[in-house]
Formats: C-alpha cells, sequence, structure tokens
C-alpha cells in the first residue's frame, strides 16, 4: 500500500503540473477570444471526460507505442514506466483544469485588464498582476479537480502502464489487484484513504467556489455576508 501511495503521489504531481501548464493558457485563450470552431475545439477538449477510460487509454497506446509519432519522431518510449501513467492523468485530467479556470477567467472584468495594458503593462504582466489573482479561486478549485481525477484514474493507466507493483502499480490499480486477490483488509485501508481523500477535494473545491462566488448587492454597493438588514418602515 505504501508504495502504491507514493507512486500516485508522483503520478498526480507530474500530472498536476502538466495539467496546470497547458490547461492554463487553453483556459485564457477560450475565455478570451472568438473563432470559427471554438465550439468544436471546446467538445474537443471535453472528449476525455464522456470517453470510456479504455478508449482513452486505446488513443494513448497509438500515440505512445513504438509506431507511435512521439516514439519514431522524439524517440521517446514511456509505456509500461510510471511517466506512462502520469502522461494518461495529465489526459483525463486536463479538461477539469480547462473548464474550471475557463469559468473563472471569463468572470474577470476586461475592462481591468484593458486598463493595466493602457498603463504599459505586457499581456504577461496583465495576466500575473490582474487575470489570475481575480481568478485564482476558480483556478484552484481546477487545479484541485484535476488532482483529484489524476490520482484516481485507473483505466487508462492500466492501458498504458500496466500494473507492475513498485512501479507502476497506483493505488487505485493496487485496490483492484487486492480485490482479485481476496486481500480484503488492504483493499478496505486503500478505499478508505481514497474516499478521505476525494471528500477532502470535493470539500476545497465547494470552499472555493463559494469564496469566489460574486456577493449580493444592495443599490450597486457590495453587502458583506450576514451584514444585510431589513430597511426600517417609514
Amino acid at each position: 500500500m505504501r508504495d502504491a501511495l507514493f507512486l500516485s503521489l508522483r503520478v498526480t504531481g507530474v500530472a498536476v503540473a502538466l495539467v496546470v501548464a497547458t490547461g492554463l493558457p487553453v483556459a485564457l485563450f477560450l475565455a478570451r477570444t472568438r473563432f470559427p470552431g471554438k465550439s468544436a475545439l471546446e467538445t474537443l477538449i471535453l472528449l476525455p471526460l464522456v470517453l470510456p477510460p479504455s478508449v482513452v487509454g486505446f488513443y494513448l497506446l497509438v500515440l505512445l507505442g513504438r509506431d507511435g509519432p512521439l516514439a519514431r519522431w522524439g524517440g521517446l518510449h514511456v509505456l509500461f514506466t510510471w511517466p506512462a501513467a502520469a502522461l494518461a492523468s495529465a489526459v483525463v485530467a486536463f479538461p477539469l483544469m480547462v473548464q474550471a479556470s475557463r469559468a473563472a477567467i471569463a468572470q474577470v472584468d476586461p475592462a481591468l485588464e484593458r486598463a493595466a495594458r493602457m498603463l504599459g503593462s505586457g499581456e504577461g504582466e496583465v495576466f500575473l498582476r490582474v487575470t489570475l489573482p481575480l481568478a485564482r479561486r476558480g483556478i484552484l478549485a481546477g487545479v484541485v479537480l484535476a488532482a483529484a481525477r489524476a490520482f484516481g484514474e485507473f483505466g487508462a493507466t492500466l492501458m498504458v502502464a500496466g500494473s507492475i507493483p513498485g512501479r507502476t502499480q497506483t493505488l487505485p490499480l493496487a485496490i483492484y489487484d487486492a480485490v482479485q486477490t481476496r486481500e480484503i483488509a488492504a483493499a478496505n485501508a486503500m478505499v478508505l484513504l481514497m474516499t478521505v481523500l476525494s471528500f477532502a477535494s470535493l470539500w476545497a473545491v465547494r470552499h472555493f467556489e463559494a469564496a469566489a462566488a460574486p456577493r449580493p448587492r444592495t443599490g450597486g454597493v457590495p453587502v458583506e455576508r450576514g451584514a444585510a438588514r431589513a430597511a426600517p418602515d417609514a
């Protein structure tokens, strides 16, 4: 269990780093641009959410296989290694990161970004000093959702990395093997651990969403939570 847990944490960490590095630019692009085929691109990005994990794993097998483009052109051979598990986890977690971050960035007033540009800030400074701070809670929710999805990935990981104890066997794969070998006590412990971590992740996401929700306004003035009082009768 310990080896599987540590491997899952390593795979999740790498997957989240990949998802954040690629998902944030995509989310910013989708939130701030309009172009023909945008709906088709968004649908393609969300596709791993509804495809069976075996189908996602098959596509990754084609991509990473001996005759795949990464092996032929890049000399990259990662099948049945933990980096393959990290890549599979990143692919299935990517849509969650993009979806949450895109929604958060879209809520940022573009007028604030234009004002920063008029004051001489470049695009990178505008994103780091204006967009990112204002959208941070939604982006953090996306990061937590992506991490939870990557940590629990099973099907695609099994297709491209297998279930080799100590090398590619993540916690979900270890649970499956424990059930197959009737190690019920170990399976119960791992299931409980994953349930607690999943609950904590969803609780954190709800916390970020509640903190990012706009406060009610009265007469154009924000009203603090719990501070609204009924006006006295005339």
